[in-house]
């Protein structure tokens, strides 16, 4: 194959004697400092072309290229990030009627949108006749193509930062600012080691320490971040379902959106530091359909191969027209099995499926057949399943939308998220709502709290 530019003039630098005498316009010759080296050949068979691009534009390392069944067109993957970021999210603030267009996982996508990488536009035959073949979904790098604004800080050195805390605290005042230079900068694993460090330098608790010289919301924003990850999972829980009430967004919010691994994770943490069984809780404290819904997240149990059966998609959409649209009443049970087992990839492609059928979209069906909480909880489920961060910013943005703050449900996403996607929930916030997040939480928070929250968003 033949590289532009390639020979440059004067030769090849760092490989003396290279190319060989004849060989100038291909490169490398067969055997040679192979361009790079990849199963099965470069380009791999069905591959198509490269684009004239040097190693550095992207390739090697960058997950899940080639693309299955060809190099995409221009503009990349349906629905994968693209240069400069992820492409525009064409829907309003709402998860209602599909959008027009293509976008990251709309809501839902055009029925006409293949799921797989290089799979065909329309699918002959589909539906009616013979369904195709169960094809690869999104490599699962692509599928988890996130990014969080929090990276772990390089040259950490966990006593030096005890030491800057022990100072901001030590004395009369508190210097807020030295905190939250500090906390906004580091991973949470790093955080759990300055707090081993502080505790071996001087002999006290930075969490109490942290208490007794902070207040309000800042308080409960710093005390959640040096919260471990599990942890956090699981305190939010047990704080939404004890006392008086039960904080069903709450359950929703964390049962509903993790992966298999998390959730496996919070179940044991739960009953591991609160000495009780999360099934347990959630039986005493929701009933009915809502109630087995959070029973099926809590086994942690979800298929997650990323291959896409376009075969069971059209039985399990036929399976919940029927058990909806199709007859009088609802069947809840159909509904539950279908979208707490099937995985994300497998759920997106019955959505496309069925919009064929019914003529309306699974989100609408779902708003017509359901009501309160386990109707938000099978949304919830489905809109992760087509744009987990599109979720999370709808989520934020009705956290701080019209009179006063959720300022509990504001501070438990951005801490959760902000080592995992937060850099695409900002951009989903853009799209969605014509603002970005840091002018929403500059305008409806103050202070210590206002300077913390802007600092792990990023500007």
């Amino acid at each position: 194959m033949s590289y532009p530019g390639y020979p440059p003039s004067g030769g090849y630098p760092a490989f003396p004697g290279y190319p060989p005498t004849g060989q100038e316009s291909v490169y490398p010759p067969a055997g040679q400092y192979s361009y790079p080296t990849v199963p099965g050949g470069y380009p791999p068979a069905g591959a198509g072309t490269y684009p004239a691009a040097p190693p550095s534009a992207g390739y090697p390392g960058t997950a899940g290229y080639p693309a299955p069944g060809g190099y995409p067109a221009p503009g990349g993957y349906p629905g994968a990030p693209q240069a400069g970021g992820m492409p525009p999210y064409p829907g309003g603030p709402g998860f209602g009627a599909p959008p027009a267009g293509p976008g990251f996982g709309g809501y839902p996508q055009p029925p006409a949108q293949s799921y797989a990488g290089g799979g065909p536009a329309q699918i002959p035959g589909y539906p009616g006749g013979q369904a195709p073949s169960p094809m690869p979904g999104p490599p699962a790098a692509m599928v988890q193509c996130t990014q969080g604004t929090i990276q772990a800080a390089p040259n950490f050195d966990a006593g030096r930062d005890a030491e800057i805390l022990r100072k901001a605290m030590k004395g009369f005042g508190t210097d807020e600012q030295a905190i939250i230079n500090v906390v906004a900068n580091r991973s949470n694993d790093q955080r759990q080691k300055i707090k081993a460090a502080f505790k071996t330098m001087y002999g006290k608790d930075l969490i109490k320490d942290l208490k007794s010289e902070l207040s309000g919301n800042v308080e409960e924003l710093i005390l959640a971040l040096f919260m471990p990850r599990t942890y956090y999972d699981a305190w939010s829980l047990r704080h939404a379902m004890k006392g008086a009430g039960t904080q069903e967004r709450v359950l929703i919010e964390i049962l509903c959106t993790r992966t298999n691994q998390e959730i496996r994770e919070i179940v044991n943490c739960y009953k591991s530091e609160f000495g009780r069984d999360i099934e347990e809780d959630i039986r005493a404290d929701t009933s009915g359909h809502f109630e087995r819904l959070l029973i099926s997240m809590c086994q942690g149990n979800r298929d997650e191969n990323q291959t896409v059966d376009y075969q069971k998609a059209q039985e399990d959409a036929q399976r919940l027209y029927q058990a909806g649209e199709g007859r009088l009443g609802t069947d809840e049970s159909c509904f539950n099995m279908v979208l707490a087992s099937r995985s994300f990839p497998q759920l997106k492609a019955t959505v496309e499926a069925y919009s064929r059928i019914a003529n309306r979209d699974l989100l609408s069906s779902i708003d017509r057949e359901f009501s309160g909480n386990v109707e938000r909880g099978l949304k919830t489920i489905l809109q992760c399943a087509l744009n987990r961060p599109a979720f999370f910013a709808e989520r934020l943005y009705y956290s701080m939308k019209g009179a006063g703050t959720d300022d509990s449900t504001l501070i438990r996403i951005i801490v959760t998220r902000s080592e995992i996607d937060l850099v695409q929930i900002k951009q989903m916030f853009t799209q969605m709502y014509q603002k970005t997040l840091a002018t929403m939480i500059a305008s409806d928070t103050s202070g210590d709290y206002r300077r913390l929250l802007l600092a792990i968003v990023g500007q």
